[in-house]
């Protein structure tokens, strides 16, 4: 994935052909034209291991810069984008620029040093002077614990490489600071709510941070949005979507588009046993509780997958990436409280919601905190439609289903 923001390596052309001159070592590395794609996956992979670094496309091993046709430059960086995704497990976040040096093009391609150990179909590779090296068990092994120890800090709270204040859209995150706050404590107050964290001399954006105040997180963190399908029928048909859509933007708005889909689709009955009573498939209010915590509680290191809302003639299922936190298992969630994202969680119970949305899920804030999402879930479910929602965990991914109360899929025609 290709991610926006200040170059934090060879931050100057003169710099960077300076570096050129020098050749290949630790942080740099050449190619003449766009290289195999498992080649390039196991360089970028080893430069993510190890310390980080630049990758140039279009130098030789020379240092003469030789450069690309304009189509092989875009063809190329489409590649390297699609390789960091699809070759590399976990996916590599990397900054893709294009450069115009001496009249002619290159690309460059900044590798961060990853908080994780990355594999490629080839193994596991470390940058070691100017070359990579397939890593022995013991340098594996240490790799491992060195870098789960730096997970010790809670994902949300860590820093997402290339990015700095000015990252954070300043009218989003002004939701979380003191209101008059001066402009030159703008900066203590972001880095104290950690939606700024430091790393090493440098201040960058936590991951919270980029999800609550960026307006496309998943410029940035791969997959952080939601999609919403609604099919005709029982049955996951792509012949069948009556309506899809990706919600993108910082997770409140996510969490109240995903609210609006739902409800555009939340087929009414009229009871007329005594006056007339609208009977919903589902009830919003438990809809909602589903949304939040499968955004709070979701596995954000796992760029593999999205939260996923799925609505079918008889049913509702909710997708999000990640095991449960914890000792929390599907038999415990009514009873149990573990949450994966302790930040986003403050966050999320610090915005207000709307009047017709409060009046809609009888509360005040995106996420009250009291531990009774999953109950209001279970109960007020089972009692529209007589059946309880079922929790199931796949493969380290969580999926509620709620039932409908009813089935009048009269929207097809609309």
């Amino acid at each position: 994935m290709t991610i926006i923001g200040k170059i934090a390596m060879f931050n100057t052309l003169t710099e960077l052909i300076e570096k050129v001159h020098l050749g290949e070592d630790a942080t740099i590395e050449f190619k003449r034209e766009m290289p195999r794609r498992s080649n390039l996956a196991d360089e970028i992979a080893a430069f993510a291991n190890a310390k980080g670094g630049v990758i140039l496309i279009g130098v030789n091993d020379d240092s003469e810069i030789i450069g690309l046709d304009k189509a092989d430059l875009d063809k190329a960086e489409k590649a390297v984008v699609e390789i960091c995704r699809d070759s590399i497990d976990p996916i590599v976040l990397i900054y893709t620029e294009k450069l115009r040096i001496d009249d002619k093009n290159l690309l460059k391609i900044e590798v961060p040093r990853s908080l994780f150990v990355h594999k490629t179909a080839n193994g596991y590779f470390i940058r070691q002077g100017s070359s990579k090296r397939e890593m022995s068990s013991e340098q594996l092994a240490r790799l491992f614990q060195t870098r789960s120890q730096a997970r010790i800090i809670a994902f949300d709270e860590q820093f997402v490489p290339n990015t700095h204040q000015g990252t954070l859209k300043e009218p989003l995150y002004r939701r979380f600071i003191t209101e008059g706050a001066a402009e030159d404590e703008t900066e203590d107050l972001l880095l104290k709510k950690r939606l700024l964290v430091k790393e090493g001399q440098e201040i960058r954006a936590s991951v919270a941070g980029i999800l609550m105040c960026h307006d496309t997180p998943d410029d940035y963190l791969y997959n952080s949005f939601i999609q919403a399908v609604l099919y005709k029928g029982k049955e996951k048909d792509a012949n069948n979507q009556f309506d899809a859509t990706d919600i993108r933007g910082p997770l409140d708005q996510q969490i109240i588009e995903a609210m609006k889909f739902a409800g555009r689709y939340n087929a009414v009955a009229a009871k007329k046993d005594i006056g007339r009573i609208d009977i919903p498939q589902y009830s919003m209010r438990a809809v909602f509780e589903a949304i939040v915590n499968a955004v709070v509680h979701r596995d954000y290191s796992k760029g593999g997958s999205k939260i996923r809302l799925f609505m079918f003639d008889d049913r509702l299922e909710l997708y999000s990436p990640g095991a449960l936190a914890n000792t929390v298992t599907v038999d415990n969630l009514r009873y149990s409280q573990a949450t994966r994202n302790e930040l986003l969680a403050r966050l999320l119970s610090e915005i207000t919601l709307d009047d017709n949305m409060r009046r809609q899920v009888v509360r005040r804030h995106f996420l009250e905190r009291r531990g009774e999402g999953v109950g209001i879930i279970l109960n007020e479910s089972e009692e529209l439609s007589g059946k309880p929602p079922i929790y199931e965990l796949f493969d380290e991914e969580l999926r509620l289903t709620i039932f409908a109360a009813h089935t009048i899929p009269h929207y097809y025609s609309k």
